[in-house]
């Protein structure tokens, strides 16, 4: 076996060993320990995703001396290296752009235990692409789920204890209905290996017994990852955990929180239970709905928000919903499209968030839109890179946000049943976008006038490199989707 398919499970266990050593670090010891790790495990998946991708095969790593189906898996191919890379650069970059936030609002004997959260999200979400176990998948859900929370409660302020306690109630119901369809599925296959699962899923189709049963599970797992990943109307609890942690926290939670249980919820499409089966289910129906119905209710709540910040977290919910809606068109085109814009949201939301701090901090302190006046001027490159994560949300060519319109508009053609509806919504969700999105760019290059405040931001190298690196990021997803589109369908072709 070629040295490189240990990695994965490097990645996990390095990560999870950095969360339990940093419990007895100090702040910076704890930090300097984070980067190093995140660092590792993003040349780790390189590693990974080169020798996958010349491959072009996908890879089982069989964990402890028992082999399948009474033991443990990690499975991989290109897709989930790609992933794994792609979350750990967003988490360096993320925690970089907050770095002297984190300092400022998490008190000097905590911060290690910040990084012990941040460090536990990095392993769960590791487990969450690489598994090939149900019940692990499970495990990591929950482990992704306490140190969300830890993230968003850590300042200790009374809005952010709150907003953790809905995100904790509303991800446990989310956990509880994944928990009862596993349950289910193992009564029903006897395997909780994913690859054995779905060989029983298919006898039961054939077969034709327990199709309520079988329906009902889908159901609820979809349902479940659903909740946790904030698709209309179970998103109630994303605004306040967006607005009110501190930026880091902002950035990862929206960008890679998300993502993975999302990531989650296609292997279990193509893997557990199969593309054509889960397509025929009609659950894929009832994401495409909800899925429009996310796309515009998220963009409207954005509209009314005078914060900017949970303006950015309400635009969240729409692009959410444009995952979904790719789900619900029931192709491989829109699989492709919805993959490539977990890409783009995770590298723009990310910007977004981290330039709006910056646009804040010369402004007061203050996040409403009024106060924001001029703030471009006294931050310049948090101007710039607001203005890029904005027309990126737009849809203007050569950003990301454009690539990923385009990709779902091309889908829905293919789609006659669901042409209309999905180009329609499309269309009135970029207007939106332009809505709220330019309302601010506008807002924040507006000219000072007397009684704003006129707080010039000091220099801070290490904020600025982060913008321009996510700034390349996009340009790069943007004008590079050629190669990016082919490694997701190479990827798609390997993953069931």
């Amino acid at each position: 076996m070629e040295f490189v398919l240990n990695f994965p499970c490097f990645s996990i266990l390095l990560a999870m060993f950095a969360a339990i050593i940093s419990s007895v670090l100090k702040g910076r010891g704890a930090k300097i320990l984070n980067t190093f790790v995140v660092s590792l495990v993003g040349l780790m998946s390189l590693a990974v995703l080169i020798f996958t991708v010349r491959t072009g095969e996908c890879y089982v790593y069989v964990m402890g001396h028992f082999p399948a189906p009474l033991g443990n898996e990690l499975r991989f191919g290109a897709l989930e290296a790609g992933m794994a890379l792609f979350f750990a650069v967003i988490m360096l970059l993320s925690l970089n752009g907050g770095r002297r936030k984190i300092k400022l609002e998490i008190a000097e004997n905590k911060e290690h235990l910040y990084y012990v959260m941040v460090n536990l999200l990095l392993s769960s979400l590791l487990a969450l692409v690489y598994t090939n176990d149900l019940f692990t998948a499970y495990v990591f859900v929950e482990i992704n789920t306490i140190s969300a929370c830890g993230l968003i409660m850590i300042t200790e302020h009374g809005r952010c204890i709150e907003a953790a306690m809905r995100y904790m109630i509303m991800s446990l119901l989310g956990s509880g209905l994944f928990l009862i369809g596993i349950c289910i599925l193992y009564d029903l296959t006897g395997h909780l290996l994913m690859s054995y699962i779905h060989t029983s899923i298919e006898a039961i189709v054939e077969a034709g017994t327990y199709s309520v049963p079988l329906l009902v599970t889908i159901a609820l797992i979809v349902v479940g990852l659903a909740i946790k990943s904030a698709l209309f109307p179970f998103h109630a609890w994303l605004p306040d955990a967006y607005g009110y942690s501190t930026v880091s926290s902002a950035a990862m939670l929206s960008s890679l929180v998300s993502k993975g249980y999302i990531f989650l919820l296609i292997k279990l499409m193509y893997r557990v239970i199969g593309f054509p089966i889960f397509a025929n289910s009609k659950v894929i129906d009832v994401l495409f709905v909800f899925g429009i119905a996310g796309m515009i209710m998220g963009s409207l709540s954005a509209i009314r928000e005078n914060d900017i910040r949970r303006m950015i977290s309400y635009s969240s919910v729409a692009q959410i919903g444009y995952i979904y809606m790719g789900f619900g068109l029931g192709t491989m085109a829109g699989m492709v499209a919805s993959i490539f814009h977990i890409l783009s949201h995770a590298a723009t939301k990310s910007l977004l968030f981290v330039s709006a701090v910056g646009l804040t901090d010369v402004s007061g302190n203050h996040k409403d839109f009024e106060q924001l006046t001029g703030a471009a001027y006294r931050n310049k490159a948090a101007g710039v890179a607001f203005t890029v994560g904005a027309l990126s949300m737009v849809g203007i060519p050569a950003f990301s946000g454009f690539v990923s319109k385009l990709l779902f508009a091309q889908a829905a053609m293919d789609q006659h049943e669901k042409m209309l509806p999905a180009l329609i919504v499309l269309a009135v969700s970029s207007v939106l976008n332009v809505i709220y999105f330019m309302k601010t760019v506008i807002r924040i290059y507006t000219p000072v006038q007397t009684g704003y405040p006129s707080v010039r931001a000091k220099e801070n190298k290490l904020f600025v490199v982060t913008l321009i690196c996510f700034i390349v990021l996009n340009v790069l997803l943007g004008m590079c989707s050629q190669p990016i589109t082919e490694w997701i369908v190479q990827g798609l072709n390997v993953f069931a």
